[in-house]
């Protein structure tokens, strides 16, 4: 028996294969996110997820981005310390690239705009400071809700 290949939106298909720039996609509502974290690992890239379903203040999301990307220590719980975490990624190093996935931000969104747009900066930033670098770092914002499975 062999394993199911997952299916990979050609977005992130061409980011993985070094032909498209690292950028801040989108994913099919419809589709597993466990599929772009099995796509990207295969591709030589490491990934998280950040589930953001529930979430409704700074601080909730600043621990869950702690935990969810395993943040180094200093991480100070603040937009700076995230946007210092997301540029200086010594702590998680990289063969090819990082993926993070984003899953249920839009409760977040709704309960907190101006945090999310601070946010939508800062993940802006990170992958624009890693384009251009051997290995780059691109954001999936998943439109649906968190689903393990395909």
């Amino acid at each position: 028996m062999t394993d199911a290949v997952p299916f990979v939106p050609r977005p992130l298909a061409a980011v993985l294969d070094g032909s498209t720039p690292p950028g801040v996609l989108s994913w099919p509502a419809d589709r597993s996110v466990a599929d772009a974290l099995t796509a990207a690992r295969e591709a030589g890239w490491s990934g998280a997820a950040l589930n953001l379903e529930g979430t409704a203040d700074k601080a909730e999301f600043m621990d869950r981005c702690a935990r969810a990307l395993r943040l180094p220590d200093w991480f100070g719980r603040n937009w700076d310390a995230l946007s210092d975490c997301l540029t200086d990624l010594s702590w998680c190093p990289a063969d090819r690239g990082r993926l993070l996935v984003v899953t249920g931000w839009q409760d977040y969104a709704s309960a907190a705009p101006d945090d999310w747009s601070v946010l939508e900066e800062v993940l802006a930033d990170a992958v624009g400071y890693w384009r251009d670098k051997d290995t780059g770092l691109a954001v999936i914002m998943a439109r649906g809700r968190a689903r393990a499975g395909g």
